[in-house]
């Protein structure tokens, strides 16, 4: 069982790691009840479908533009420094929305606005976060501190809602933003502990030469250029999360929102303590493929269930193929793609999977306006399978993808090794 286990070897021999670590846990905490509050409030104050949907579709223009030039910003300027200014913009965001809530008729507009800014601060912040990771740890450490971080992330998604749906439904919205509030404070402490990133002196000053670039890279290479598809794919067909609180409604479980919210994380969960073993498993563009289509299959099931514990039990699944995906691209990300290129690609990957999450709210909102939610979930699992089952041969070498023989793998794994010797 030792193979399958998690690896905390990150968290305890890289102190700047280890606060890094511990700042997005405590935020992240916080930041998941503002996630959920929002869509709740919405459907409160509304009791539209498209209402909650159009959510995401007004982060998808902000997030696209902010994530592509916050990826070119993580190439050249400070990372740390970067991470916590947008920290605390968030922060900031935060008490705008409590303000909100206290007033006796919250406008609807303000929450559609401060979501857009949202959007516009995990554009600049998360192409420098996910960039510091080859920069705190060591290359053969990454695919660990890649499963903590999600890890991290999992464990605030899962505390987060469940905590968030007591406390809208035990006092107010007005307090689940409160302790938002307060998390990012903590974060910010921790934030500050962790050292300087600079720029590394092949990077390029911030221009839109500099971005095309970073896309040139990634066309070029079709065993990178597949986990971006494959994931947006993914998640725009089959992203059922728009339709949680009124699923929730349909199946007579209200008391159950915070579980919809949580399955797909408790999932997640799973992998990643059990992330072990893809220190051995080299090939991890068909792992990122078939995990994609586990997770069409998932969600299409759940869709047909009238029970509450069969549908979070899909959603589970779902969730554990998801992180099978997510822990493989990111190591192909982090052990192939040159530090100077790092940031305008985290850029990138943002996109892949942030944009298609939004997109994917959208459509699930939309077909299940002019149809049924049932239709909307089964429809969107299954061309989710049909279309990635299609992407996946024209990607041959995203197919063949091998940690071991992969000419950018092994040649970032001597660059690095060389770096950790001078």
């Amino acid at each position: 069982m030792a193979k399958f286990a998690i690896d905390l070897t990150p968290l305890k021999k890289y102190p700047d790691f280890r606060n890094l670590w511990t700042a997005g846990l405590i935020s992240y905490f916080g930041s998941m009840i503002t996630f959920v509050a929002l869509p709740f409030q919405l459907k409160e104050l509304t009791g539209s479908y498209l209402a909650v949907g159009l959510l995401g579709a007004v982060e998808v223009i902000p997030l696209i533009a902010f994530g592509l030039y916050g990826g070119v910003l993580a190439d050249s300027v400070d990372r740390k420094k970067m991470v916590w200014a947008t920290e605390a913009g968030a922060l900031i965001l935060v008490a705008i929305l409590l303000g909100n809530s206290l007033l006796p008729n919250p406008s609807i507009a303000l929450i559609y606005i401060v979501a857009a800014l949202f959007a516009v601060v995990n554009g600049l912040q998360r192409p420098s976060m996910d960039a510091m990771l080859p920069r705190l740890v060591s290359h053969e450490d990454l695919p660990a501190a890649s499963a903590l971080l999600s890890l991290r992330w999992q464990l605030g998604v899962i505390v987060g809602p469940t905590i968030g749906g007591i406390i809208f439904a035990t006092f107010s919205i007005t307090v689940g933003f409160g302790l938002d509030i307060a998390t990012y404070l903590v974060s910010l402490a921790f934030l500050a502990r962790v050292r300087s990133i600079p720029p590394i002196k092949e990077a390029e000053k911030p221009s839109l030469a500099a971005l095309f670039d970073g896309v040139k890279y990634a066309f070029r290479r079709k065993d990178l250029l597949g986990t971006y598809i494959i994931d947006l794919a993914a998640m725009t067909l089959a992203m059922p999360m728009a339709l949680y609180p009124f699923w929730a409604d349909e199946l007579q479980a209200p008391w159950a929102l915070g579980m919809f919210y949580a399955a797909i994380t408790v999932g997640s969960v799973f992998v990643t303590l059990t992330s072990g073993w893809i220190r051995t498993y080299r090939f991890h563009g068909r792992a990122v493929i078939l995990a994609a289509m586990g997770w069409g299959l998932a969600i299409a099931a759940s869709g047909l269930s009238n029970s509450l514990i069969i549908v979070l039990f899909c959603l589970t699944v779902a969730g554990a193929s998801d992180m099978v995906s997510a822990l493989f691209r990111g190591a192909i990300w982090n052990q192939t793609i040159p530090d100077e290129l790092r940031g305008r690609l985290a850029g990138i990957e943002l996109l892949s999977y942030s944009v298609g999450p939004l997109l994917g709210q959208l459509r699930a909102a939309s077909v299940a306006s002019a149809t049924t939610l049932s239709f909307s979930v089964t429809s969107g699992g299954l061309m989710c399978v049909v279309v990635v089952a299609f992407l996946a041969l024209f990607l041959p070498k995203m197919w063949k993808y091998d940690v071991q023989t992969n000419e950018f793998a092994v040649r970032e794994r001597e660059i690095r090794k060389n770096r950790e010797l001078s």
